[in-house]
């Protein structure tokens, strides 16, 4: 079933194309499309600014009055009106989740931006441990074993001098004794800035806390 051309004003042409709709007549839709193709489209692309994005409005608007042609209602005016304002509608809905989706892209790159310097600060911190752990290890393999067992439950195991007292069953004074040595020692073989840093660490664990 074909339809003639749009005229200006054909209200009852537009009204027959709806009814063939509602009866389920798919070859009504095509026809309401021809109808009405150029001014929705001029409509949505005023408001959006965009081909491709009225193209997709224009889809979304005639599927909707595929799938539900009930929702227009004769007695509150025209096809042509009722046809446009919902191509207004489905268009000024499109230009708000453009303009959500810019935000939240925004938003995602700027947090981006924000992360990834502490990103590589991070893995520079990593990469600086394990520089100072290897160097700290050679180092230990240095000590008397009394001295290196005291420093490595200092070191490792985050003990504290009478921790470490006690564990080894050693009297405090001589297990800091031996720290002290071992740390001479090591400051000796370590030196520069990854041994002051190691040492760091290991004087944080004495009781002078």
């Amino acid at each position: 079933m074909t339809s003639p051309p749009r005229r200006s004003e054909d209200t009852a042409g537009d009204a027959d194309v709806m009814r063939r709709i509602r009866a389920g007549d798919r070859s009504a839709i095509d026809d309401l499309y021809e109808r009405f193709r150029r001014p929705a489209f001029a409509l949505a692309r005023r408001i959006l600014g965009d081909d491709a994005l009225a193209e997709d409005v224009l889809q979304e608007v005639f599927l909707s009055v595929w799938r539900d042609p009930a929702a227009f209602d004769r007695g509150r005016g025209s096809v042509a009106s009722w046809l446009l304002a919902v191509v207004h509608h489905k268009a000024v809905d499109s230009v708000r989740r453009e303009e959500s989706q810019r935000r939240r892209q925004a938003q995602a790159e700027d947090e981006m931006a924000l992360d990834a310097p502490t990103a590589t600060r991070d893995v520079e911190d990593d990469a600086w441990s394990r520089v100072v752990a290897e160097q700290v290890r050679t180092a230990m393999g240095l000590l008397s074993q009394p001295q290196r067992e005291a420093l490595t439950l200092a070191y490792y195991g985050g003990y504290t001098q009478r921790e470490v007292a006690a564990l080894t069953g050693t009297p405090l004074g001589t297990v800091k004794t031996r720290m002290l040595a071992g740390m001479r020692r090591l400051k000796q073989e370590l030196g520069g800035p990854a041994g002051n840093s190691a040492l760091d660490t290991i004087s944080s664990t004495e009781d002078s806390r």
